[in-house]
Formats: structure tokens, sequence, C-alpha cells
């Protein structure tokens, strides 16, 4: 595989900052040529953002960016391409490793540098597998911890590290002695499409990917790391990847006292009787996320995202059942296939699918309580002008 002409840009984050750290260190030293490019968002306070440039060998630049309408995260957006560019056109610098402060999400960043005409190479979130439980299970506002990227920030601990996590293709894994099998396996199970990738070891005897062509001279091979920062990463698929309608979601799985519970139905939900449970249902796992319909708005598709006992439920759009046919070529290909492949007779894409991931998870009581939320038969039997006069209870959640 040919590295694309131009800069190549690989993006490394997460929370776990000696695990980032470690990770780009490995990079600045596997890939000759290869610079760091760091905004530190915790000068905030002091109205500036703090931008370094470094090598294997120490730092090469430093400057500020001014905050943009006091927010830092805005400051790192517009200082970021700029910055980019200028290393490109410099020349010598084989690959731009841009590693994001604490609770910078690589998505946003992703999108920028691509929106800006530059090359993102990879995406990946360094983890600490002993962390992982800690941070899922963190519902503090990031601005009782100073992680707050703005002062309108209202995101989670839980919430920032789960989207860091699930967007990253590529998971740069520390090698860390505190963590044990329950540990390596939630990490597994939150995000089985993942390429695992060891840091914080020798990678010299590693073998060579001979499929892999790099414009860099290498004194030796390059590891799985460098390997992954290379290979390339699609923006546009990794946005539709997080679309509940068509997101990958975790499948069944039940090792080392982890447990993934996967739970589909055809059948609506009472909007009452669910709003009633979703204290329960948030604090059942560590992570839950997936796709729901309500009896009460069945042409809505909702979006249930729960990490550190918090619940985010927002309305993803139509369900395509709803629209006429016309509409459908306005569909983006992917959300038209993850459809087709789960159609209903009766109900067209509409459906329950939502996935528990968590150590010590009571699967048959989760699934009691679902069920026990879903329309009755007699409800069901009603139909739609009945169900649409049930309670909306959902309405103040949804601020409708």
């Amino acid at each position: 595989m040919a590295v694309p002409p131009g800069l190549p840009v690989v993006i490394v984050g997460g929370l776990h900052a000696d695990a980032r750290r470690a990770a780009v260190a490995r990079l600045l030293a596997d890939v000759p040529g290869s610079v760091v490019l760091h905004h530190d968002l915790a000068t905030a306070a002091a109205g500036t953002v703090v931008r370094t440039i470094r090598d294997a060998s120490g730092i090469l630049d430093a400057g500020e960016a001014p905050l943009v309408n006091d927010c830092a995260c805005c400051a790192l957006r517009e200082d970021l391409v700029p910055e980019l560019e200028r290393l490109r056109d410099a020349g010598g610098t084989r690959l731009a490793v841009v590693e994001l402060w604490d609770s910078v999400e690589p998505k946003a960043m992703a999108e920028v540098v691509t929106a800006g005409g530059l090359t993102v190479t990879g995406v990946i979130t360094a983890v600490d597998p002993a962390l992982v439980l800690p941070y899922l299970g963190n519902g503090d506002d990031l601005a009782d911890g100073g992680l707050a990227a703005a002062a309108t920030d209202q995101r989670t601990v839980a919430d920032t590290f789960a989207r860091q996590l699930e967007y990253a293709p590529v998971l740069a894994v520390a090698d860390s002695p505190e963590a044990d099998d329950e540990d390596r396996e939630l990490l597994a199970q939150l995000h089985p499409t993942a390429r695992q990738v060891p840091i914080g070891r020798d990678v010299s005897a590693d073998p060579v990917d001979d499929g892999l062509t790099v414009p860099v001279p290498r004194l030796r091979p390059l590891s799985p790391l460098a390997r992954a920062a290379l290979a390339g990463f699609d923006v546009e698929a990794a946005a539709a990847a997080q679309h509940p309608a068509c997101a990958l979601l975790p499948a069944e799985a039940d090792a080392h006292g982890v447990t993934t519970l996967v739970w589909s139905r055809r059948r609506p939900f009472h909007p009452e009787r669910l709003y009633a449970a979703l204290e329960d249902l948030t604090c059942s796992a560590a992570r839950s996320r997936g796709r729901f319909w309500l009896a009460d708005k069945p042409d809505t598709l909702f979006h249930w995202d729960a990490a550190g006992g918090a619940l985010c439920v927002e309305s993803a759009g139509p369900w395509l059942a709803s629209l006429p046919d016309a509409a459908w070529e306005m569909v983006p290909p992917v959300r038209r296939a993850a459809a087709a492949l789960d159609w209903d007779a009766e109900h067209g894409d509409r459906c329950q699918h939502l996935v528990f991931t968590s150590p010590g998870l009571d699967r048959d009581g989760l699934e009691r309580l679902l069920e026990s939320c879903l329309l009755t038969d007699a409800e069901y039997a009603a139909g739609r002008d009945a169900w649409q006069r049930l309670p909306h209870a959902f309405d103040t959640l949804l601020e409708v």
C-alpha cells in the first residue's frame, strides 16, 4: 500500500494521557522524519492555546493561538490546518502526528483536517486497559477535572472516553501491569472491530508488511503502530459508522466475566413504561447504545447512548420506512443498505436494537425489564392511532 502524496497525517487521541504519550513516542521513534503537533488546551484560562511541534529529539517550535469566542477547542480548529500546511510546504516532514489534548475527540479533528485538503492516513486512540472501566463509570463533568474544551462544554468523562474509543479503527494498547483478563475482555467487547496494537515494548523484531511502501528511509522494519498510522482512513465512512441506523455495534459475547447483550425486537416501546425504567436500564451496564422506537412517535428513529450512569436520548431523523420513495435518493447509500439488510415486511426498518456491555451484567434481569417496556399484546393490537394517543413521556427529555 503506497502512502498518499503530500503530508500524511495521523491523529492520536485519548483521555489516557500516559498511553497516548507512549503511542506518540513510538511513532516518533519508528518513522524517521516524523514530527508531533500538539495544542495544549490546559492554558486556555490564560486566554491562549499553546502549540508545540517536536520530533524525537525535542521541541522544534512553539507558539500560541488565541482563543476563538472564548473556546479553546475552536482555537485548535482554526490553528491546526494552517500549521499542518506550513509543515507540508516546508518539506522534510514524512509524517505529521497530531497529538490531541485529553478531551478532544478525534472525529471532529479528522473532519477538520480532511476539510482542509490534507490526508488523514490513520486515527488512533491510546488506551490503558486497566482504566477502561473506571473511565466508563466516571459520570463527572469534564469541567470538574479541568478537561473542558470550552466554557460551554457539558460532556462527561464517560461519554467522551466512549466516543474516543469507538471512533478509532486502531487502539494503541498500553502494556499495563494492573490490567487483568476482565479489563482486556471489556476493551475487546466494547470495540470488537478495532485493530489492537500493543505499545510500550521493543517492536524491532516485529514482522514486516511487505505490501506497504513508505517513502522514508528506514533503519528497521516499520512497527505495527507505524503501519496502522499509514494504512489509510475514510472520514466519510467513519462518520456513517457512528450513525445509530447503520453503526457496527458489538455482537453477543460472554467471556472473562464480561457480557455483551444484543436485544432486538419488532414491537414499539410504551413511552411511559420505558421512561420509568430509564434509570435502571442506564445503570445496568457500563456501556449501552443503539436505536429504538416509541409507539407514540412511530416515524422517529431514536438514538440511545449511555455511559457513566448517564443517558443521552435524541432523535436521529426518520425511519426510512416513514419516507416517501422519492426521498430515498437523498439518503446515503450506507443507510439504505443497512435498512435493506434488516427490513421487516410490516414495520420496515423500525426496530429496537440495543446493546449492553458490562462486567457482571444481569442478562436475565435486563431482558425482563426491557420486555416489560414493550407494548402488550392488547396495546399492540389497538393499532397506530391508539399508540399515538399514549402519554408523550419523552417530550420533556427531548425538549419537544
